[in-house]
């Protein structure tokens, strides 16, 4: 396992140096490696590496890759606790309507001008993160109010319904404001492009901090993946376990998905392919989710902006044309074995 383990972690940083390395302009990995080991710990460069690269590698690619694996990672995590939280792999952020929340607070900040005192550019990811989070709370407290003991059927149906009552709203918004829909629609599109050292040092201490608390869950989860009446048994406080952890889980979304725009499938890949390949033990399935979803989406990121250089494709549609067969493949498993989703 251990060997496992170390292999992805090497072919994660291989991702990472080769969407740094790889472009319209394209630099070898060892001098992308000289440059980040220059800028970052003031080390000597060899003669005759062309100035430009220095430029196109610490202020275009770097951040940009950096970015895509920390909204990659969020995503991932976000995922496998809902999945193990609800027992659906099929349960995501969008199923309980985070993305649905974040993409009304786009249109309200992009179609209205709205901007919070103080926030400046900010604005966008803040109110993002406030309605991703409001949704999921009102869907969490809608179930609540209709079950007590919040079965996972009760939690899923009021997330979905709740995110197609925010999507009628986004629609609506955007109806009536249509010489700003071109730009609401290319954000929900999802792009990395034109995003700075800012977004990366504002969402990474997000995804240390969450991710840190859902490891410290690992226990729970593993106990709720055999049924809420085996956690109950076990001494699980299933109600307050499932209210932490799922708004955990909406706040990394919530706190991604302003930054980059709607992109999906990412949380439903990333988490079934770790538990295939490493087991089910979260203290695995939580860093590997985020190790394996963060390079996935570097991966597609790298196919957007390289496939039909120089221009570029929406990365949410590349991780769509991905991740839509890899959902009703793993609809038509779960089917087949006989189990209910």
């Amino acid at each position: 396992m251990r060997g496992k383990v170390a292999l992805a972690a090497l072919l994660g940083l291989a991702v990472v140096v080769a969407g740094v390395a790889v472009g319209s302009v394209y630099i070898p990995p060892a001098d992308v490696l000289r440059i980040i080991s220059h800028r970052a710990l003031g080390t000597a460069l060899p003669a005759g590496l062309d100035s430009a690269h220095i430029s196109i590698v610490w202020e275009l690619r770097l951040p940009r890759v950096l970015l895509a694996f920390v909204v990659g990672a969020a995503l991932s995590v976000s995922g496998a606790v809902m999945q193990s939280v609800l027992r659906n792999p099929l349960a995501s952020s969008y199923t309980l309507g985070v993305s649905s929340g974040a993409s009304l607070a786009a249109a309200i900040v992009i179609l209205y001008g709205f901007v919070i005192p103080l926030a400046g550019v900010m604005t966008l990811p803040l109110v993002g993160f406030m309605f991703g989070l409001g949704t999921i709370v009102l869907a969490l407290a809608f179930a609540a109010r209709v079950d007590g003991q919040m079965q996972n059927n009760t939690v899923i149906l009021a997330g979905m319904v709740f995110s197609l009552f925010v999507n009628a709203v986004t629609t609506l918004l955007i109806s009536l404001s249509r010489e700003h829909a071109a730009r609401l629609i290319f954000w929900q599109m999802g792009s990395f492009a034109m995003r700075g050292w800012q977004a990366v040092a504002i969402l990474t201490p997000v995804l240390l901090v969450i991710g840190l608390f859902v490891l410290g869950k690992s226990r729970e989860l593993d106990i709720m993946t055999f049924g809420e009446d085996q956690a109950r048994t076990m001494g699980v406080r299933l109600g307050r376990v499932k209210w932490s952890l799922l708004i955990a889980a909406a706040g990394l979304t919530g706190s991604a998905i302003p930054f980059v725009g709607v992109i999906g499938f990412i949380d439903l890949v990333a988490p079934h392919l770790v538990r295939r390949v490493f087991g089910s033990s979260h203290r695995l399935v939580i860093p590997l989710s985020a190790l394996t979803g963060g390079a996935f989406m570097v991966l597609c990121d790298l196919a957007a902006r390289t496939v039909i250089s120089p221009s570029e494709l929406p990365v949410g549609a590349v991780t769509a044309m991905i991740g839509a067969p890899f959902f009703v493949y793993i609809y038509l498993s779960g089917r087949k074995a006989g189990v209910n989703r």
